[in-house]
């Protein structure tokens, strides 16, 4: 038993160092950036998923469609497959910007939360790409255009799925639970990570 409860513990310190690493390394960038608009076919994903919060998103070049992820097995190989809602934004603002985690060890309760943009001057992202579970919020698109073709919005889409795209978009209230987020560049304007542990963990996730 306290074996399992070890190697549990080691899984998910992983993760959660995965998080903390690109933050604390790459000066304000949250993950890392890709200068493309797809996700590579040989990135796996953790498997765990994050939420993301924000005030208000102001997104410039807004496009939609299905799309997959897929996580690393026990062994190292491919894992299990997940559908997800791919999202790319060619610029956002967010205004308030939270990223929260959870790493919880056995018996102790860790959140890892992230927070930027609470000022005048928003958090900044370029070739912002999402991949996610859900979304909520109240949103407005400008000149949207729904029912494309998804491989015409992405080459590396399914041909044939749906996808629809948007010269703009406000989301406000933004609550998003997501698998993967790339960006070529992201500016955090006021920094704040903090390790919330034990009774400071409860109830700091974003949402």
């Amino acid at each position: 038993m306290q074996n399992r409860l070890d190697n549990q513990g080691r899984t998910r310190w992983k993760r959660f160092a995965a998080m903390i690493v690109p933050t604390t390394a790459a000066a304000g960038a949250i993950l890392f950036g890709m200068s493309t608009g797809a996700i590579a076919s040989d990135i796996t994903v953790s498997g765990q998923t994050f939420k993301i919060g924000a005030d208000r998103l102001e997104g410039e070049g807004f496009k939609q469609y299905g799309g997959i992820v897929r996580e690393k097995g026990e062994d190292g190989k491919a894992g299990a497959t997940r559908p997800v809602a791919m999202a790319e934004i060619s610029s956002a603002d967010l205004y308030n910007l939270c990223q929260s985690v959870r790493a919880d060890l056995p018996g102790l309760p860790v959140v890892l939360t992230i927070n930027a943009g609470e000022g005048k001057d928003p958090a900044r992202a370029k070739d912002l790409v999402i991949a996610m579970d859900s979304l909520e919020g109240n949103a407005t698109f400008t000149n949207i255009q729904i029912g494309r073709d998804a491989s015409d919005l992405n080459p590396t889409a399914q041909r044939g799925s749906f996808g629809q795209n948007s010269d703009r978009v406000t989301i406000r209230d933004l609550k998003q639970v997501s698998r993967y987020t790339t960006s070529s560049t992201f500016n955090l304007v006021g920094l704040r990570l903090k390790v919330n542990v034990g009774d400071d963990a409860k109830g700091k996730e974003c949402f």
